[in-house]
């Protein structure tokens, strides 16, 4: 049986490991710069911090099964090889509404068969994929 991740198996551990959330590193005072692109332009919700965390700068932001910390980095440096891969159900909607606010998407459809994705930066360059599985396509 093929994952839902669209190739191999699932499997399964003692564990039952699932995501709870990313963390992507952000510079100090960068907070309002990155509100408004991940709650005004991708529509995720902000989330009260427990005191002791929202003391450290930093915001926490939820949408559908996704949910991204954005944590204060003194020696900030945007991840640009690393990133989150985030499953969307609309890719073209999504990049054309990042498209129209004047975000730049980068279109990356040869190499990952059975899916469709494009990369975009969030407003201090940590970069992000956005992957759609594409059926009409076979996998490897």
């Amino acid at each position: 049986m093929t994952s839902a991740q669209g190739y191999g198996p699932d499997t399964g551990s003692p564990y039952g490991f699932s995501l709870h959330h990313v963390l992507l590193a952000i510079p100090a005072g960068s907070e309002d710069e990155c509100r408004a692109f991940y709650v005004d332009l991708l529509g995720m919700t902000e989330l009260t911090k427990p005191p002791a965390l929202a003391a450290r700068g930093g915001l926490w932001v939820r949408a559908d099964g996704l949910e991204l910390h954005l944590g204060v980095e003194a020696d900030f440096r945007p991840a640009r090889k690393a990133h989150p891969g985030i499953r969307v159900q609309d890719l073209d909607g999504l990049a054309a509404h990042l498209t129209t606010a004047g975000m730049a998407v980068s279109w990356d459809n040869a190499d990952f068969p059975g899916h469709r994705r494009f990369y975009a930066d969030d407003p201090v360059g940590n970069r992000l994929e956005f992957i759609q599985r594409d059926a009409t396509v076979p996998t490897w």
